[in-house]
């Protein structure tokens, strides 16, 4: 049975930072990075080096031990997090910091085990008190997500499911009409890491979403140069980065996490 949703239209900070780049013609940068990598102060101030440094929307990763989604730059980051103690709780003092830093929308990427096992509305409401924009939920599709998408709804916070070159129109339909903020739209079949060419089925899916009426589609997967982020965003609506990040960071720290910043945003410059 397909189930229907009702699609929230309230003002989304996410989706108004993505306007705002496609208004001045070009489209959003988003950035991945994960809370608690290499420890959470560190995480913190690296975060914020993004949005400093051009990026339009910060993915702050929750650390979890069985991240199927994430290759392996983004695995020793998060297990480094967690032998390091993390918490869950760390995610909320870790966006209440940034947010107090900079304007740039924090969303949430996280597997949904963590979730229901903190509760889903005292998760949503802890994330919306630390001024968090939303979640971003790889693992869980819109048919099991009614728990989530009503505290979100409470919330007034942003949820963002996943479309994939394998989905059924049906399932397209499904992403959008439970999406708000955007439509995370998987690039390749496969897990995150620096490719040397960006999947072309990318473009395909971006054309499938907007046929099925997607606000805004940002793709992710496999970007790492600013030429990639140029490419992307003649289709999409915003480009997600995170290995590259992930790497710039563990390699030599925030000073060079801001000169990778500042070269992969000049992709989503207007010429």
């Amino acid at each position: 049975m397909t189930l229907e949703f009702t699609p929230d239209t309230r003002p989304s900070k996410v989706s108004s930072a993505i306007r705002a780049r496609k208004d001045a013609g070009s489209g959003a940068v988003i950035g991945y990075l994960p809370a608690g990598f290499p420890d959470l102060s560190t995480s913190i101030d690296a975060a914020v080096t993004l949005a400093t440094n051009g990026i339009d929307v910060i993915e702050l990763g929750l650390p979890y031990s069985d991240p199927v989604m994430d290759g392996p730059v983004i695995q020793a980051a998060t297990q480094k997090a967690l032998a390091g103690g993390f918490r869950v709780r760390q995610v909320f003092e870790a966006v209440r910091e940034i947010t107090s830093q900079t304007s740039v929308p924090v969303v949430v990427m996280t597997y949904w085990n963590p979730v229901t096992q903190f509760g889903a509305q005292r998760f949503a409401d802890a994330l919306a008190e630390a001024g968090g924009a939303g979640l971003i939920t790889p693992d869980l599709i819109p048919d099991e997500a009614s728990e989530w998408i009503e505290a979100a709804t409470n919330a007034d916070l942003d949820r963002v499911f996943l479309a994939a070159p394998s989905s059924s129109e049906a399932r397209l339909r499904q992403a959008v009409a439970a999406s708000r903020g955007f439509v995370y739209t998987v690039s390749t079949m496969g897990i995150t890491g620096a490719r040397a060419d960006v999947d072309a089925a990318a473009a395909t899916l971006v054309g499938r979403l907007r046929e099925v009426g997607v606000e805004n589609a940002c793709v992710g997967l496999g970007i790492s140069t600013a030429q990639q982020v140029r490419e992307v965003l003649e289709y999409a609506d915003g480009a997600i980065i995170g290995s590259a990040f992930v790497r710039a960071l563990s390699d030599g720290g925030t000073a060079r996490l801001a000169e990778v910043a500042a070269d992969l945003a000049s992709g989503a410059k207007v010429s």
